[in-house]
């Protein structure tokens, strides 16, 4: 193993903003990662681990070791004539494994198309879209405990997941890395969720009537790809804030005065209202200061449209905090890891 000093990230965050790490390595399997957890290096250090870079926000530099998580590869650990139980790498890109769950015709992916980052961080974030969440195809996992090193697995129950969050961003933060993921995928009588507006409409723009998981994904492409920027082209990381959730009766209360306010009913009374309607409602999309701004086409991303600051980011996602919590009385709280 080697650990290279002083190293740009902005290769390595979606955003690319430049910040240092005082240490870098990459790790391309659980024994690389259990030898590089027990160096001085490892065990003197702050530690940054890193997938794609896709969830986080660099405020600074890094004063600690920064491990990048290239494991990869597929392994199919049970089939039957109706599932598929897939284990794949924490380093694969996740799309690079919908696509090729897809090409297989396995089922349960499609909705994600298209998100960015790594199959590690999917589990951790319970990355979710068009009324998908990663639980919903989730078998388990393994994971390196980093004090001791040793592999453990963890199952659905266990992962205790939530609304873009899991146990590995509360009680277990910092002390675990993701080398495996186990996901279970349909082989036929898919079950397809087209039900989310977006996707019914886009099926209808293109005259699918029939759809199949082919379709589901390319229609869920298609429209990622008309208001999401690409990170190659401008920097961000995709969706800052989450979606919060509010009472039943504090949403009748706001339809008062917003009648088109939308919201999604969720169990014990419950509604989710998009944060990216609250923030354009608060005047922000397509602002822009400087080399930062909101997206012009979805109030909900953050962009660094060249040599912006990890600072000058954070800042303006706090000012347009203030401004929803002054015009709605809501608090948005980030998606992103804040660095």
């Amino acid at each position: 193993m080697q650990f290279h000093k002083d190293i740009s990230l902005k290769p390595y965050n979606t955003f690319g903003l430049e910040a240092k790490t005082r240490l870098y390595t990459e790790v391309n399997s659980i024994k690389e990662l259990q030898e590089t957890l027990k160096t001085e290096e490892a065990k003197s250090n702050p530690l940054l681990i890193l997938g794609g870079g896709s969830n986080i926000l660099l405020t600074q530099d890094f004063d600690g070791l920064t491990i990048k998580n290239t494991i990869t590869g597929k392994t199919i650990v049970e089939e039957t004539d109706d599932f598929v139980l897939i284990k794949v790498g924490a380093g694969e890109v996740w799309h690079h494994f919908v696509t090729y769950a897809i090409e297989q015709n396995w089922g349960g992916t499609e909705n994600l198309s298209l998100i960015p980052g790594t199959v590690g961080a999917a589990p951790m974030q319970n990355i979710g879209a068009y009324g998908i969440e990663i639980k919903e195809i989730f078998e388990s996992l393994e994971a390196v405990n980093i004090e001791t090193g040793e592999i453990e697995t963890f199952n659905k129950e266990q992962c205790q997941f939530g609304y873009r969050e899991s146990v590995f961003k509360r009680n277990l933060k910092g002390k675990y890395i993701i080398a495996h993921v186990t996901f279970k995928l349909s082989k036929k009588d898919h079950q397809l969720h087209i039900e989310y507006g977006a996707i019914k409409s886009m099926l209808e723009e293109l005259k699918i009537k029939s759809p199949t998981i082919q379709d589901v994904s390319q229609a869920v492409i298609s429209i990622r790809q008309s208001k999401l920027p690409d990170p190659k082209e401008i920097g961000n990381s995709g969706s800052f804030f989450k979606n919060p959730t509010i009472t039943n009766i504090d949403f009748e209360s706001l339809k008062v005065d917003y009648p088109n306010i939308p919201g999604y009913e969720l169990p014990d009374n419950e509604v989710k209202v998009p944060a990216g309607w609250l923030i354009e409602q608060a005047g922000w999309k397509g602002y822009t200061n400087g080399n930062i701004g909101v997206h012009k086409k979805q109030a909900l991303v953050l962009v660094n449209y060249g040599g912006g600051n990890g600072n000058d980011i954070w800042a303006l996602a706090q000012e347009i905090q203030a401004s929803v919590v002054k015009k709605f009385g809501i608090e948005l709280h980030p998606e992103v890891n804040i660095i």
